[in-house]
């Protein structure tokens, strides 16, 4: 056999047991072997001794969410709220509605308020930075039920804020494929190959009831997984043996679809955020009070997962706080309990503050814990304090549960947090924030046991194994190529580590500095 392509020249760290390789041959976009010696190729690339690793698998993305905050005013950068109204002025309308990201409320002089907004004009929709909140002008406020506006301050929170998207929505088709193309170039800079967008079709972050189509119509430079939103569920009138009472139409679930764009998890979310103040937690949060909210009624979301369970599908729950973590695992249980699927993969999106107790039942209970370390690399600061010191070592957690077995799957949220799969190796070894604050040392991970979540542990999550997550024969010929191998260079600077190239196919598709050419 001729090989399509042989890359040389490179230190591979396979992830197949401890295994390097210093040549890889591909051929029909698949892993013909490593090692290869002198096997004939129709091309050779020499990769100049860079270190090259299973490519990235991100599992819990936002595409379109990250491609339309490149072109929606960004006001991360104000100090003060007289800066974000100046900002915000000057913004060229594109339509009827002035949407801005950015908003973070630690970080100006002051909240933000529908007074401040109503300076700008009409219909103003400022969204946190998180994702779970919003502040708005008060014409909009005044469109809302007194139940669902609160007070006058404009803010709004989880089911609040959906409100005021389902009048903005929907974005149009072709601006959504637009968006997903931009946050999946994103991805690819970062050395990730697949992506699980979280959540489409409806729920916090959906922008259209045709999302799926959007995706179909995208060029996707990366391959693309697609959680559906729980409130896709709908009464179907099924064959009594098939215990089905809700679906998503026509019987769709968790698997159709092909390696470059598929159908995941089923989404639903279980509570808010931390930057909000929204994630459900059994004790207050220090300094500020309160206990965060669930995020519907606690039975409609149990029949949400018993249903989706009985219908075939996985579960993907987010839950941030320890309370919606205590929902998800009673919930799961109860699901598994009623019809056991071993396999079913069900997965708790975030799992944030996770107490001792917690710990063992998500191994017994075999659910996968989907983290973001770079929020805590970006915002480790905040939630370490008003978490206290007696939660903050619970945040995010890792050894305490490789230790366990279970197995941890990496993504980044992004837009929320930085989306670098390298930081957020980092933070896994380092367990330190940006600014240096040391978070639950004793939940460090060895470097081999973070890259493993970035890609044998993602790849697991979103049923990919056997083709994503190794260096071995018959998988996708999908790499990172790296300048530094982060096994060797401190750990402080694995995040710093240059991407020379994503390999998608065994094609280079993000190649800046012309390894190929």
């Amino acid at each position: 056999m001729i090989l399509d392509l042989k890359l040389v020249n490179a230190r591979f760290v396979t992830g197949d047991g401890g295994r390097e390789a210093s040549s890889v041959g591909v051929w029909g976009g698949r892993i013909a072997g490593v090692d290869v010696g002198d096997a004939p190729a129709r091309r050779v690339v020499d990769l100049g001794g860079a270190v090259v690793l299973p490519g990235f698998v991100d599992a819990h993305n936002h595409l379109a969410w990250a491609g339309r905050a490149t072109r929606t005013p960004d006001i991360s950068q104000c100090a003060t709220v007289a800066e974000v109204v100046d900002l915000l002025r000057g913004v060229a309308r594109t339509s009827e509605w002035l949407e801005a990201a950015g908003y973070d409320h630690r970080v100006l002089d002051r909240p933000l308020t529908a007074r401040d907004l109503d300076a700008v004009g009409p219909r103003v929709y400022v969204q946190d930075v998180s994702g779970h909140a919003c502040v708005v002008s008060g014409d909009v406020l005044a469109l809302l039920p007194a139940s669902v506006a609160g007070d006058s301050t404009g803010f709004l929170a989880e089911a609040a804020q959906t409100a005021v998207r389902a009048m903005r929505l929907p974005y149009a088709l072709d601006d959504i494929a637009a968006d997903v193309e931009r946050g999946a170039r994103q991805c690819l800079r970062e050395g990730v190959v697949f992506a699980a967008e979280a959540g489409v079709g409806g729920g916090l972050i959906g922008s259209s009831p045709l999302e799926v189509e959007a995706y179909h119509r995208a060029s996707l430079p990366i391959r693309v997984q697609l959680m559906i939103s729980a409130d896709r569920l709908e009464p179907v009138a099924a064959h009594r043996s098939d215990g089905i009472s809700r679906a998503v139409p026509l019987g769709l679930r968790t698997g159709l679809g092909d390696l470059r764009l598929s159908i995941g998890a089923l989404k639903l979310w279980a509570d808010g955020g931390m930057i909000a103040r929204t994630a459900a937690l059994t004790e207050p949060y220090v300094g500020v009070g309160g206990v965060g909210q669930l995020q519907d009624d606690p039975e409609a979301m149990r029949s949400a997962v018993l249903d989706g369970h009985r219908a075939g599908w996985q579960l993907a729950v987010h839950a941030i706080g320890d309370r919606a973590v205590d929902f998800a695992l009673d919930a799961i249980a109860e699901a598994q309990s009623t019809l056991p699927r071993p396999d079913a993969r069900h997965r708790i999106e975030h799992c944030g503050l996770v107490r001792p107790d917690q710990v063992d039942r998500i191994a017994a209970l075999g659910v996968i814990p989907v983290v973001q370390p770079t929020f805590l690399w970006s915002y480790g600061d905040d939630y370490a304090t008003i978490m206290g010191p007696g939660r903050a070592d619970w945040l995010y957690r890792g050894r305490s549960l490789v230790d366990r077995g279970v197995v941890l799957a990496g993504s980044s949220d992004r837009p929320v947090a930085d989306g670098s799969p390298l930081r957020g190796i980092q933070f896994l070894v380092e367990r330190k924030s940006a600014s240096g604050r040391s978070i639950g040392p004793d939940e460090a991970l060895t470097v081999d046991q973070a890259i493993a979540a970035y890609t044998s542990g993602a790849a697991y999550a979103c049923g990919v194994e056997a083709d994503l997550g190794a260096i071995t024969e018959g998988r996708l010929a999908d790499f990172t190529v790296l300048a530094d191998d982060p096994r060797t260079v401190p750990v402080s600077g694995i995040g710093d580590i240059e991407v020379l190239a994503t390999i998608v196919d065994g094609t280079f598709a993000h190649d800046p500095t012309g390894l190929a050419s």
